[in-house]
């Protein structure tokens, strides 16, 4: 069971990141996609590149927040993409992995191509 707080504050994370990149000049496909391999917080869409973000956020700095990209979390994040291509789009089409970070004072930093499939 999630901490509610947690929760509210993951939202508030993922809003944050979301207006971020909305202008950085991204269009919003999807939030909080749900499978049974895992959940991706954001769907963007980069020109023609499908992106799928994962948020982080963590008081102590940007370090801890990457690294909270563990492995095991970026295997979760290829399959429940793959299975969203299979169901929402096609194998061909673009696309990469990208996360956005917040430090203690949510301020957002962007790292695309955090995952090289």
């Amino acid at each position: 069971m999630v901490d509610q707080s947690k929760r509210s504050a993951g939202l508030i994370a993922e809003d944050i990141a979301c207006n971020y990149l909305t202008q950085e000049g991204l269009l919003l496909r999807g939030r909080n996609f749900y499978s049974r391999f895992g959940e991706i917080d954001i769907i963007m869409q980069d020109i023609d590149t499908l992106v799928f973000v994962e948020v982080r956020q963590r008081k102590s700095g940007y370090a801890d927040a990457l690294e909270s990209i563990s492995y095991f979390k970026q295997k979760k994040l290829l399959k429940a993409a793959n299975y969203y291509l299979s169901k929402y789009a096609n194998d061909s089409t673009p696309c990469r992995f990208d996360a956005v970070i917040l430090n203690g004072d949510n301020q957002p930093l962007w790292l695309k191509n955090i995952i090289m499939s």
